[in-house]
This record gives C-alpha cells, structure tokens and sequence, in this order.
C-alpha cells in the first residue's frame, strides 16, 4: 500500500499545475492533502471525483484557508472531522480515517506565526492531541504539515531559525513527546543521515538552492512500522512550495 502527503498550498492553484497528471502518476492508495483552501462546492468536479478514489474534505469556517482532504481506494469503516478542540476544527485541520487494520489521521498543523501571534494556539493543540495519544490503544499513521523541523538536520539553517517559529525548542520538544509515545518518524529511521525538505520559502530562490525544511511527516506507531517498507521525499514534484511525501506499508 502507498500513501502520499502534501501540503498543495491552495488545491485549486495546484489544479491549473497540473495536479491531476501528479496524482496520477502517484499510483497511491491514498493521498492525504493539507491546506486546501476551499470548500467542496467550489472545486472542479474532476477534482471531488477521481476515478476510483473516495474523497473527504474538511474545509475552514474562513473561506479560502487552511483545509485538508483524502482520496482513498478503500473506504473506511470510519470517518471523523472534528478532535474536540474547537478552534483547530474550525479551521478544517484534520481528517480521521479508520480502517480494519489500522487508523490514519491527515493533520495541517497550526503555523504559529512569524511574530509568533498564534504560538500559543499551536502548542495547546500539540498538547492537546498529546494527551489523546497517551490513552489511544489503536495502530495509527500520523501525515500531514506539522509545520516543526525536528532536528538540526531538518533544516538548512538550523543556527540561524534556533528561536524562530518551526524550529523553537518548545516546538521541538513537542516532536519529542510525540516520539517518546511510541511514534517512529519514518522519514528518518530509513535515511539516518540524509538531509531532505520538504518546504522552501518563496523568497530568495530557496527552493532553487534548496534552503529547505523537513516539516511534513509520517510518524507510525511502533506496533505497526514493522509494516513500513520505505518512506520518501518526492523533491522534483513541483505546484507547492511543499513538496510530496510518502510511504509503502
């Protein structure tokens, strides 16, 4: 089974980018979008019904923001849209699928902010969705924009973002908790040593000199990843400033 993730920054923008080619030749199970930025009702109907997928869409309260959406093969047993945290629900940042054999949940994590107006609201949702996963018996794959860098490698210029928002240390200690609960960072168990992103800024040709950050993810629970056969960063995949990521399970 493969799955792919990506932050397509406007689904409709990335429409007129050729993304329907890209899906294609993803030949994935399931493919989980993140900040989709727009509601159902406003897409091209060859975007809701792709020829032998499902879709689910979680759109924001706030037209033209935030948003995330899956198109799977196989329909679940069960769909969720909402956590329990009312602000993030809002903003349509999360789809729960669950399926016989394991449960997957699509995240598009709160940014925080250059100025670090909504840091705030960042780590209470980190938080929040911590003390679920405490208490949680199920086998879960976690994807999506978690919007934090982990680790010095997970960014290009790790010295100089150290107090900047996706690379503070209260944020990385979040990525911490959420590996300490028994979540593999599946990116990173099967290439230890490589430096990879997964986002550039539009500015500065950074993508074009690869000044980049690893912020997307799939983290797997530990009862599971024995299952996990490759992950991966497709670069080259461009119509975002995030590029796609994936796995085989």
């Amino acid at each position: 089974m493969k799955i792919i993730s990506w932050n397509v920054n406007g689904l409709r923008s990335a429409y007129k980018k050729e993304f329907l080619n890209k899906f294609k030749e993803f030949n994935a199970n399931i493919v989980c979008l993140q900040e989709v930025r727009a509601e159902k009702e406003q897409l091209p109907e060859e975007l809701i019904n792709i020829k032998g997928y499902y879709s689910y869409f979680n759109s924001a309260i706030k037209k033209g923001y935030s948003g995330t959406a899956i198109y799977t093969k196989e329909k679940p047993l069960k769909i969720e849209k909402k956590t329990g945290f009312q602000r993030f629900d809002e903003e349509g940042r999360m789809i729960k699928l669950k399926y016989e054999n394991f449960t997957l949940i699509n995240f598009y994590m709160p940014n925080g902010g250059r100025k670090k107006q909504t840091m705030d609201y960042k780590l209470e949702f980190y938080d929040f969705l911590l003390s679920y996963l405490k208490t949680t018996k199920e086998k879960l794959i976690l994807t999506g924009d978690f919007n934090i860098a982990h680790k010095e490698i997970d960014l290009a210029r790790p010295k100089e973002n150290k107090n900047n928002t996706g690379f503070t240390p209260e944020e990385r200690k979040r990525i911490d908790k959420l590996i300490s609960l028994g979540f593999v960072d599946s990116f990173r168990f099967f290439n230890k040593d490589k430096k990879a992103y997964t986002f550039w800024s539009n500015f500065s040709r950074a993508r074009e000199r690869d000044i980049g950050w690893r912020i997307d993810y799939f983290f797997i629970s530990k009862a599971l990843f024995s299952e996990c056969k490759e992950s991966f960063i497709l670069k080259d995949v461009m119509g975002s400033d995030h590029c796609p990521i994936g796995i085989e399970i």
